[in-house]
């Protein structure tokens, strides 16, 4: 029997940086024979292309804050059940563009929803399956901002949406240092990726 795969999450601000880290991380891990899987939510799944355009892309469609909670968490269910746990069980390295925490740090606290209702859900929907490693890559908002390439919703809200975004993930890393690698993402592209492997290689060998 295979040994149980690994998860690493990869969260941050619009504009942080994440995709681009998290496809040079897969890459240098196959580089050292690892089974790497990329993925992303929402969108991992073909269900969860259908639910990303509901929820991000839909010009006639603005889903109240719940609506967009429970679309969200739809996701997370069908990801997990088709490509997340599936490769961990075969051993994979799972690397996702978003996970929980963008969960919290969006629906909670930047939309203002309930925490413990947000979090009760999203810790049902899981089942037990979290992230042993989350890479936060920061910057401020209005770098982040400048630099994204995106016409979704999210790209579009006001400053303070995102402030409340950046606070929410620095919060959670204060609160779990163990478990959160939180990286300036204004420094250089190689540099950071350094920095990544470092990170995903302590966590995969202290497992």
């Amino acid at each position: 029997m295979a040994e149980p795969g690994c998860l690493i999450a990869f969260e941050g601000i619009e504009g942080a940086g994440k995709s681009t880290q998290l496809r040079l991380a897969a890459a240098g891990l196959r580089q050292q024979g690892s089974d790497v899987v990329e993925t992303r939510e929402p969108g991992g799944t073909a269900i969860g292309v259908e639910l990303r355009r509901l929820v991000m892309h839909s010009p006639d469609a603005h889903p109240a804050p719940l609506t967009e909670l429970l679309l969200y968490l739809a996701d997370r269910a069908q990801h997990l059940a088709e490509v997340v746990t599936p490769a961990m069980t075969r051993g994979a390295v799972v690397l996702t563009d978003r996970f929980s925490a963008s969960t919290l740090a969006y629906q909670g606290f930047a939309r203002q929803l309930d925490i413990q209702t947000v979090s009760r859900l999203d810790s049902m929907v899981r089942g037990g399956i979290a992230p042993a490693l989350t890479i936060l890559l920061d910057c401020p908002v209005a770098v982040g901002l400048q630099r994204a390439q995106g016409d979704d919703r999210f790209h579009r809200e006001q400053l303070e949406f995102h402030e409340r975004v950046r606070r929410a993930f620095l919060s959670f890393a204060d609160e779990d240092p163990d478990r959160y690698c939180v990286l300036d993402s204004t420094a250089p592209s190689e540099q950071i990726h350094q920095q990544v492997m470092k990170a995903i290689l302590r966590c995969l060998q202290g497992r």
